[in-house]
């Protein structure tokens, strides 16, 4: 089948303006390869739990950006602590995708559905059975094993009912994404076709040649400045890195530490900073993606920060690529995949996750370099994101699994 005739729904609880992975970019990158495109997608609350500013709540709205026909329905937006919101937020978006991907879209050729929340994946199957078409499903947590490391889930039952659902998800999916060896590997462990299974890499969705400066925070040029940008959860465990700054505040008070983002344990992470007295902490809102790409250019280093768990050795952090994208070096405390990634690369120094003083050292090893070697590690990151991760590659890939099962 032409591509000009092919018809992709995108379902997808985050979409633009929230900070999600493939979202506009993605959507106007395969409009760019002759599909037709449709997204149906929730309205912007995504990580604050509120609805943006500029958006009303609704129950279904449909827009036209550029090639891109966007569905958003109700849901019960939260982003909280309380499981039983947040399952509320992730069941009221499924049930309104699939209500109003039955009535409200053209048939789709093929449905790509991202993943998470599970509840994405249930809605792409029913729909997938009723309009008899491919199922592309996207996965970039790995559930119920996120639920069950971040704490959000601790019933036993809960637990083994998404277990079952994800299986069954996977059984009625033609392909299966993932974004790291070591996902396709678990996978496979549990019973699901190698053939399905196909590994495409993150890409960074921040432009590095376009960085607009403007409405950017100032820092201090003359200290070395270490950056953290992305959801602050327990995940993340970012208490961590308060440690770490308290043990290098007594030997270096050149080093600064900028956490930028929003999330749930933001609040108690301020709260702790401030108990510390850590003035080389500093906590910045989160920024709009058209200016972010300005502050992470003045960044000397990046860090990139996960709990010690097992389900996070076969994750890579999508801000990774970002972070190769801009060309600094990284400090990589997540086992696995992850730091696999960056000792492949050359791109910086890896170090155990939950482990302050080992962090601390990492970071003053770093610091300790010479500009010339710092520039050296951050282009071998740039040269290697260039030329495995960026999205020209990532995009071409999906286009060929789409056109091979449209065929």
């Amino acid at each position: 089948m032409d591509n000009e005739k092919a018809n992709i729904l995108i379902i997808t609880q985050w979409f633009d303006p929230e900070p999600i992975h493939k979202g506009l970019l993605f959507a106007n990158k395969l409009s760019e390869k002759g599909f037709r495109i449709n997204v149906i997608t929730g309205f912007p609350n995504y990580p604050g739990g509120k609805i943006y500013k500029g958006f009303k709540l609704k129950l279904y709205e449909k827009i036209k950006l550029k090639k891109i026909l966007l569905h958003r329905v109700f849901l019960f937006p939260s982003h909280d602590k309380s499981s039983i919101k947040r399952a509320i937020n992730y069941i009221s978006f499924a049930i309104m995708a699939t209500l109003y991907g039955l009535f409200k879209i053209n048939k789709p050729d093929i449905i790509y559905a991202y993943h998470p929340p599970l509840t994405v994946g249930i809605c792409g199957a029913i729909l997938k059975k009723f309009y008899k078409v491919p199922l592309v499903y996207d996965i970039q947590d790995m559930w119920p094993d996120t639920l069950k490391a971040t704490g959000m889930v601790n019933s036993k039952l809960i637990l083994k009912i998404t277990s079952k659902l994800c299986k069954k998800t996977y059984k009625l999916s033609d392909k299966i994404i993932v974004l790291s060896n070591g996902f396709r590997n678990c996978l496979i462990k549990r019973g699901v076709e190698k053939s399905k299974i196909e590994i495409i890499y993150n890409w960074s969705n921040i432009d590095n040649k376009n960085i607009n400066s403007s409405n950017i925070i100032q820092i201090n040029k003359k200290k070395f400045n270490i950056i953290f940008a992305g959801n602050i959860g327990k995940a993340q465990s970012l208490e961590t890195l308060l440690y770490a700054a308290e043990i290098i505040k007594t030997k270096n008070q050149n080093i600064d530490f900028h956490i930028i983002g929003d999330g749930i344990d933001l609040i108690n992470l301020k709260n702790q900073a401030k108990t510390m007295h850590l003035d080389n902490i500093k906590f910045i809102p989160r920024i709009e993606p058209k200016y972010i790409g300005g502050y992470l250019n003045k960044a000397d280093a990046f860090l990139v920060h996960l709990r010690n768990n097992s389900l996070f050795k076969i994750t890579i952090p999508s801000k990774t690529q970002t972070y190769m994208a801009f060309g600094k070096p990284i400090i990589m405390a997540v086992n696995g995949d992850a730091a696999d990634l960056i000792k492949e690369a050359e791109c910086g120094i890896v170090t155990e996750p939950q482990n302050p003083k080992q962090l601390a050292i990492a970071i003053e090893k770093l610091v300790s370099y010479k500009k010339k070697r710092l520039n050296k590690i951050g282009l071998n990151g740039l040269n290697f994101y260039n030329k495995n991760l960026a999205i020209n590659k990532g995009i071409d890939n999906f286009a060929s699994i789409f056109e091979s099962l449209l065929e």
